[in-house]
């Protein structure tokens, strides 16, 4: 599903300015260490199969829902692998929507189901090798449990800019 009834109701509202989004992704491994990624449908860019929670809904049941529906595989999260945020992490659509995500990444497993696109949002899935993945994705396998750009903080002044 492109756009869920909630985020439509949003963009009814807010047009295409910025939007944070709460998400989910996952680093699915097959027994060799390949990284399950899908082929974007908007950009074409190779990413982790992922997606926002809808409203209620928990990061990992998300996380959940979101594989399936992109990929095909049923996963079972195992645990955080990190969490990404901030301005590299915003992304604006080809329709002109405009987010910031901040995703909880997890480690998971495959539990059944053969990779293949299924709701439109990936052109291709597949399992790609650790040393042929895209930087963003070798970050993420790289990165500390909790990551962030420390040219961002600013603990002399805890409550921001004013």
């Amino acid at each position: 599903m492109p756009i869920s009834p909630y985020l439509a109701g949003l963009r009814r509202f807010v047009g295409h300015d910025l939007l944070l989004m709460p998400s989910a992704a996952a680093l699915v491994r097959d027994a060799a260490g390949a990284v399950l990624l899908q082929r974007r449908a908007d950009n074409g860019r190779w990413e982790l199969p992922g997606g926002a929670f809808d409203p209620g809904e928990h990061p990992a049941q998300a996380l959940v829902r979101e594989v399936y529906e992109e990929t095909g595989v049923v996963v079972r999260p195992r645990g955080v692998a990190g969490i990404f945020s901030g301005p590299g992490e915003r992304y604006q659509y080809p329709n002109g929507d405009v987010v910031e995500y901040t995703t909880v990444v997890f480690h998971a497993d495959a539990v059944r189901g053969e990779p293949r696109p299924l709701d439109g949002e990936a052109l291709e899935v597949r399992y790609i090798p650790v040393h042929s993945v895209p930087p963003r994705v070798a970050q993420i396998l790289a990165g500390p449990l909790f990551a962030w750009d420390d040219r961002w903080l600013d603990v002399d002044n805890p409550r921001g800019a004013a």
